[in-house]
């Protein structure tokens, strides 16, 4: 390995700790306060230098060890992210200044990360409603549904917060990010996810088999298409197109596919690509058709047309 790998393999093991630091729900020292009425369960924590407690819920004991080891699991974090950062000044990274329309394009994409994630959730065919994938974005649990689907939601949080670091969407998106995507959007369910499949799959509803996937021939494709000519969407769709139909990964193409796509989009400021609740039906009928041979012109359009939000 060189340098650049090493550095690559850092920045990619930094965005990854910040984003399971975001995942969780009760980041701070639990403190116990107790009146005339009761007692209650309160998160302390320095912000800004400041300290400051904030209310989460009537004491219980079982919610009393889930913030203790929200707390344990947040320092072990913090503690692996400094060794991370030294690591990569020892190496002489230092980050460049993101252009004005990416730091726009990332608030954009942080501020509608919801609606993105359940939206992807859909397509998948999650059971859920927007209340509920609110609820297991920010507190990691909600009643009425599987552990799979919650799961599922979990790993695309993770899988945006990942690409949203200001590190990661620095790098290039390429083989080796697609892949680590692709882990954390299988995370829970294989033990290597974000490794390419050796086995045959078949796709519901539809006559077309994938060829089992290449490392080199990838590589080479996601470089083609980052590299030619043509606008920033119009590479994003590419992309993701590419990705879904290749089938790289045991499961999870998907969601891997357009959360790639936009880590592509986004680092050129050009808003997100996601198919909206409405749009899914329509998506997966053209997705077939592409499947079978129809030219990606069409799909192409349809997402231009209604998948993509400038910001």
């Amino acid at each position: 390995m060189n340098m650049k790998d090493d550095i690559r393999d850092l920045i990619r093991e930094k965005g990854e700790l910040e984003a399971r630091l975001k995942l969780i729900p009760y980041d701070g020292s639990p403190e116990v306060k107790e009146n005339k009425s009761g007692k209650y369960l309160y998160i302390r924590k320095r912000v800004a230098g400041r300290l400051t407690s904030t209310y989460v819920d009537v004491y219980s004991d079982d919610l009393y060890q889930l913030l203790l080891r929200n707390a344990k699991e947040a320092r072990e974090i913090k503690k692996l992210l400094r060794r991370v950062e030294k690591q990569l000044a020892e190496l002489g990274y230092t980050k460049e200044e993101l252009p004005a329309n990416v730091i726009a394009n990332l608030d954009f994409a942080r501020a509608n990360i919801k609606t993105s994630i359940y939206d992807q959730a859909i397509l998948e065919g999650v059971s859920t409603t927007f209340p509920q994938t609110e609820d297991i974005i920010e507190n990691g649990t909600v009643n009425g549904m599987t552990v799979s689907d919650v799961q599922k939601i979990l790993n695309l949080k993770h899988a945006w917060e990942f690409i949203l670091d200001e590190d990661v969407i620095r790098a290039a998106s390429d083989y080796y990010l697609l892949c680590h995507i692709a882990r954390l959007i299988n995370e829970g369910f294989y033990a290597e996810g974000g490794r390419l499949r050796g086995v045959p799959v078949t796709i519901g509803g539809s006559s077309y088999a994938p060829p089992l996937p290449i490392e080199p021939d990838i590589k080479e494709r996601l470089h083609g298409i980052v590299s030619s000519a043509g606008s920033d969407i119009d590479k994003a769709v590419e992309l993701c197109m590419y990705v879904m139909k290749t089938q790289a990964f045991i499961d999870g193409n998907k969601r891997a596919a357009v959360i790639f796509a936009n880590h592509y989009l986004i680092s050129k400021g050009q808003g997100l690509l996601v198919v909206p609740e409405k749009y899914v039906s329509d998506f997966k009928k053209l997705l077939i058709e592409y499947y079978e041979g129809e030219d990606i012109g069409t799909i192409r359009e349809f997402l231009k047309n209604h998948c993509w939000i400038r910001c």
